[in-house]
C-alpha cells in the first residue's frame, strides 16, 4: 500500500460527503420550494444549506492539514482521523437538521480529528526543521 492511500481515502470520502450535504441541500430546495439564488425561506432548508456550508468551511482547513500530514510519513494516523472526522461530519450534519442544538457531538468529533492531523503534522514538519 502506498503512503497516500489513506489520504487519498479520506479524500476521497471528503468528496463523497460534500456531495452528499449537496443533494440534501438540492433536496431540501425542491421540498421547500426555495427557488435559487434564495438562501432562506424555511427553517429545514436553512439548516441544511448550514450544514453544507459548515462542511465546505472545515473541508477547507481539512484537507491541507491531512496531505500536510502526509507528505511527513503519517499516513495510518491520518487514516485514523480522517475517518473519525468524516464519522463525525456525518454525524453534525444528522444532528443539526434535527434540531440545530444536537449538532455539538459530531462538531466535537471532527473538531478532535482534525486536531489530531494538524498537530502531528505541525509536529512533524517541526522535526523536519531542527533536523536539517
Amino acid at each position: 500500500m502506498s503512503s497516500y492511500t489513506w489520504p487519498a481515502i479520506v479524500t476521497f470520502l471528503n468528496i463523497v460527503l460534500l456531495l452528499w450535504v449537496g443533494a440534501l441541500v438540492g433536496q431540501a430546495r425542491s421540498k421547500y420550494q426555495i427557488a435559487a439564488p434564495a438562501t432562506t425561506g424555511n427553517p429545514m432548508y436553512e439548516r441544511t444549506f448550514r450544514v453544507q456550508m459548515n462542511t465546505i468551511e472545515s473541508t477547507v482547513v481539512f484537507l491541507p492539514s491531512v496531505w500536510l500530514a502526509a507528505l511527513y510519513g503519517a499516513s495510518a494516523l491520518i487514516g485514523a482521523a480522517g475517518l473519525l472526522w468524516i464519522a463525525g461530519r456525518v454525524l453534525y450534519a444528522h444532528g443539526y437538521r434535527l434540531d440545530p442544538a444536537r449538532r455539538g457531538p459530531g462538531y466535537g468529533v471532527s473538531s478532535v480529528a482534525l486536531a489530531v492531523v494538524l498537530l502531528d503534522a505541525a509536529i512533524r514538519m517541526g522535526r523536519d526543521l531542527l533536523s536539517a
